[in-house]
């Protein structure tokens, strides 16, 4: 490949342009009126603005995207995490056009996408899946019908779900009928369809994931599993690898479902397969990624490998760097932590003009930024102001690590969630790796 097109912005389009200037690629950045300032304008090599502000007027504008790819006459489009990263138009007009999309096929892309349809593949191919509805739920009858037979609490999803997006916990019949019709209608304004399905809520619940990887000769490999349990409103906030407080008995069996996962579906380029597991270390597919994930560096600090760079090779055609499991190896611990411009009491979002933002030097931390000082956080956008990965011997040490460091980071102008890790990297629980995806949640409801 000579030159890609970047259809994302912010920190990872700057991520994505970092590997492509060290393979001596080129790369052609797209911008909106509100990002002409970022950083990752001017590292790319060429620079168009695609639009307005809302991202409906500008990053999600397929056809102009494609314009300035054909214009470009870029060899492929890497979409990044988010925006049109799991849109299987988006793909398949890239590719309609010979330009190569930096991710799996769109038959993928549409599988997975559909929770439902995901749901009954894994099921067929072995993997655990949650308790819950066969397909699609059609009626409030029926649904209180299967949240009967499973047991509440129960989750009401969206089948064209993701991010956290239309996911409504029930834990008795009338919050589920209450939450019916919205959570249809919800559905229908983000994903475009109205289906929904129920699953067995699994209360106590870690959030664990597994990197997967596949090229077209067919090989697959894992890279290994991060925990995200960390979370608000199921959003992630923290993760790390490797996973705290977890069997190797349970974790080989995780890997091995993973890959499983990915062979049922010929996987190919870079995903993600999420599982739920519960106290008695049981565990049970949520979804796949098909994509790059926002904490892939966290696999990438425990491996030293470039998953940007492996993802672009095997767009190209060629094998996996390493394609057989054996060869892939881990050491030490990485924690990420996810910083936005949101006030660290109330978590509302706090847009303005970044002061000083200041990340010291540090041979142990990585920081993946989309701003620098003088830019501004813009209300348009996820207000993520970096990334900041730390790298330790031992899991104690990574602690260590990233308590000093994120004491000395500097961001002013705006406020930030900073305070917020600080006092998590203190916390009894958080230290000892004893912790779910209620846990931040309980934890800030009392206060503490």
């Amino acid at each position: 490949m000579r030159k890609i097109l970047i259809a994302n912005r912010g920190e990872i389009a700057s991520r994505i342009i970092k590997t492509c200037k060290e393979l001596g690629i080129q790369t052609v950045a797209i911008y909106s009126d509100a990002d002409k300032d970022m950083p990752y304008v001017k590292e790319a090599n060429t620079a168009h603005r695609i639009g307005e502000p809302p991202v409906n007027k500008s990053y999600l504008k397929v056809d102009e995207i494609i314009k300035v790819a054909l214009d470009e006459n870029v060899d492929a489009v890497h979409p990044g995490y988010g925006l049109l990263s799991e849109n299987s138009q988006f793909a398949n007009e890239t590719r309609k056009h010979g330009i190569e999309f930096i991710g799996p096929s769109t038959e993928v892309i549409d599988l997975m996408g559909d929770k439902v349809t995901a749901r009954k593949t894994m099921e067929e191919a072995g993997v655990p899946v949650v308790p819950g509805s066969k397909g699609g739920v059609s009626s409030i009858e029926e649904a209180k019908q299967i949240a009967n037979e499973i047991g509440y609490p129960v989750m009401l999803k969206a089948s064209g779900g993701g991010g956290g997006i239309g996911m409504v916990r029930c834990d008795n019949e009338q919050a589920l009928v209450q939450s019916y019709d919205s959570t249809k209608n919800r559905a229908k304004a983000y994903f475009g369809m109205d289906e929904v399905f129920l699953e067995k809520c699994i209360d106590h619940a870690r959030h664990i994931e597994v990197q997967i990887f596949g090229d077209r000769k067919g090989n697959i490999v894992h890279l290994f599993e991060r925990n995200c349990s960390v979370q608000r409103r199921n959003q992630k906030v923290i993760e790390e690898a490797p996973s705290p407080k977890l069997s190797d008995i349970t974790r080989e069996k995780m890997f091995e479902a993973a890959v499983t996962a990915a062979k049922a579906v010929h996987y190919e380029n870079a995903g993600t397969v999420e599982f739920i597991v519960d106290q008695n270390e049981n565990f049970y597919f949520l979804e796949m990624n098909t994509r790059l994930q926002v904490e892939h560096p966290v696999t990438e600090s425990i491996t030293n490998l470039d998953l940007v760079k492996w993802q672009i090779l095997v767009a190209s055609g060629e094998a996996l760097p390493l394609a057989e499991q054996s060869e892939i190896r881990q050491k030490g611990h990485s924690i990420e932590f996810r910083i936005y411009a949101e006030d660290p009491k109330t978590f509302f979002p706090s847009p303005g003009k970044l002061a000083l933002l200041e990340w010291p030097q540090n041979d142990f931390v990585r920081i993946d930024s989309g701003y620098e000082s003088g830019n501004t956080v813009t209300p348009f956008y996820d207000p993520m102001i970096a990334k900041c990965i730390v790298y330790g011997e031992s899991r104690e040490e990574c602690i260590q690590n990233a308590t000093s460091y994120l004491n000395e980071v500097k961001v002013e102008g705006i406020k930030s969630n900073l305070p917020l890790f600080i006092d998590l990297l203190e916390n009894p629980s958080f230290k000892q790796g004893e912790y779910n995806t209620s846990w931040l949640s309980t934890l800030l409801a009392v206060g503490k």
